[in-house]
């Protein structure tokens, strides 16, 4: 299977009345976050169903034909291809072999390369955690811990919106396996972001951070930075806490 033969099947079963209804809930219109995009209509096990089917003979060099696709469903499947990959070479097997460090290496190099075309929401939370969140756990001969800080850092510093996302949204994953440091130094490198998908983000990954690590590191980050914080990333953040203390940490607004 290509990109093209992916790509025509796609098409062929687009969906005009669930086209119109993705293209309002992902802001498609005049300058809203995700303008200009254009939907076939399809729903997101769909496009699953279209990886499932393709992923183990479809090479990696056919993946950017599907990130330059015009179809935001048919960039999905090239994101979730390359994660569909990442994770084969990512088992604990497989962790120190020499081949799958470079195959790994080679997947996220790809993504860092279209992440621009990972532009919205989705296409970033439906990828990232699972390929550049779990890249920063795994051995890696691209470079070291400071090599990776610094990846995520221009990542975090870049004009664009959905790379700032990537690198606060990556940390759900590195939560996950305990290791807090990547989403407290990106919570508040962007704790004074101008965009609402952005203050999401950094409640919703602090949130993972109490619920995964320590719920006493999140109290901390938010006694420093509460007072300080977007209220809808405050309000993401402590989503998961009694009520009693929800209004304790709304009130130091």
């Amino acid at each position: 299977m290509t990109a093209k033969d992916i790509i025509a099947y796609m098409e062929s079963q687009q969906d005009e009345r669930q086209r119109k209804v993705l293209m309002r809930f992902f802001k498609t219109g005049k300058g809203e976050y995700g303008e200009g995009d254009e939907f076939l209509g399809l729903k997101v096990p769909q496009t699953r169903e279209v990886v499932r089917a393709a992923v183990k003979d479809f090479t990696l060099e056919e993946v950017p034909e599907l990130l330059m696709s015009k179809w935001h469903e048919v960039r999905l499947c090239g994101l979730l291809i390359l994660v569909a990959k990442f994770e084969k070479l990512a088992t604990k097997k497989l962790t120190g072999d020499e081949a799958a460090i470079r195959g790994r290496d080679e997947i996220l190099t790809m993504y860092l390369k279209y992440a621009e075309r990972a532009n919205n929401w989705d296409l970033v939370d439906l990828s990232v955690h699972k390929i550049l969140g779990a890249w920063l756990l795994l051995p890696s001969r691209l470079g070291d811990r400071d090599y990776k800080i610094g990846v995520l850092d221009a990542l975090a510093h870049s004009s664009n919106l959905w790379k700032q996302r990537m690198s606060m949204v990556c940390t759900w994953k590195t939560s996950q396996q305990g290791d807090a440091f990547w989403c407290l130094r990106y919570a508040e490198m962007h704790l004074h972001h101008p965009h609402d998908l952005m203050h999401k983000a950094v409640g919703w990954m602090l949130r993972e951070l109490g619920k995964r690590i320590s719920m006493d590191l999140l109290r901390d980050f938010l006694h420093g930075h509460a007072h300080e914080m977007p209220r809808t990333a405050l309000r993401y953040a402590i989503e998961k806490m009694p009520e009693r203390e929800r209004q304790y940490w709304m009130k130091k607004q």
